[in-house]
């Protein structure tokens, strides 16, 4: 896989496609840039290992590495040195968190964003400190057991309950995925990047002056609920569910995931 070196970090993706527009694909926790797999819009497409995730990455020395600042600071060389142009950013889970992070600092670097299962944060700082101290437990789980203990407790939450339905080998992928990962990574991401240590971007959600596609499964309850609360507060917003689909829309339905993205791209710059 091509790489490009960031502050000392090896950066794996994959590009596909040719011409116009450039999409960029950030993945969820404990993903890598072969979730999008079965993803291919018409374009260019370039498939991201996020920092410390994927299958070729070491073990970042420096857990600071995974806040924020500090990962939208490494996303806005990587897109220098992949593209000329503005592209369309899509994120899915922890890879919309920071997609929406990275276009709030550098809006003149998006054409699109697209957020699938994303947030802005916790605005409430009781409910942000009660999630850094269950983020601490699983971080300090994931090194105390191993990740096949963490990841067979993870796929049980509930918002991965649609996957059940999937063909067994879809199902084993994901798990072998989640299993490869560096149980130091998985960790420091938890501590660092977290949902609850994330920044609060609720504040900033109405001077984004970026095009935005908000994707969720239908069944997916929680992130529903807090989609319709970004609707009221983002200028440029619009909202897509994808029935029978939970979290992992694109995971779940790709073929009606790809459609959204090629008809919102039609929509949006006829």
């Amino acid at each position: 896989m091509p790489t490009i070196e960031v502050r000392g970090y090896p950066y794996h993706y994959e590009q596909k496609g040719t011409g116009t527009p450039t999409w960029l694909f950030l993945h969820g926790f404990m993903g890598s840039h072969a979730d999008f797999e079965a993803i291919n819009p018409r374009g260019t497409a370039i498939y991201l290992d996020l920092l410390g995730f994927g299958p070729n990455a070491p073990v970042v020395k420096d857990s600071h590495r995974f806040q924020a600042e500090q990962q939208i600071a490494d996303l806005q060389t990587l897109i220098q040195n992949l593209t000329q142009q503005p592209v369309q950013l899509v994120g899915y889970s922890m890879g919309a968190r920071l997609a929406l992070a990275y276009a709030l600092a550098h809006p003149e670097d998006i054409q699109l964003l697209v957020l699938e299962s994303g947030t802005p944060g916790l605005a409430d700082a009781d409910e942000r400190q009660a999630r850094q101290l269950a983020d601490e437990k699983k971080a300090h789980r994931v090194l105390e057991s191993g990740m096949e203990a963490f990841i067979n407790e993870w796929e049980q939450l509930p918002m991965f309950a649609s996957q059940q339905q999937l063909p067994a080998t879809q199902r084993a992928f994901m798990h072998a995925q989640r299993v490869a990962q560096q149980p130091e990574n998985v960790a420091a991401s938890l501590r660092e990047f977290g949902t609850g240590a994330m920044p609060n971007l609720w504040p900033q959600l109405r001077a984004l002056d970026v095009a935005t596609v908000l994707i969720n499964g239908a069944l997916d309850k929680k992130f529903l609920c807090i989609t319709q609360n970004m609707l009221l507060h983002l200028p440029q917003a619009h909202d897509v569910q994808i029935p029978e689909a939970g979290h992992n829309v694109h995971f779940e339905a790709p073929m009606m995931f790809t459609q959204v993205l090629n008809d919102m791209q039609a929509m949006l710059y006829k």
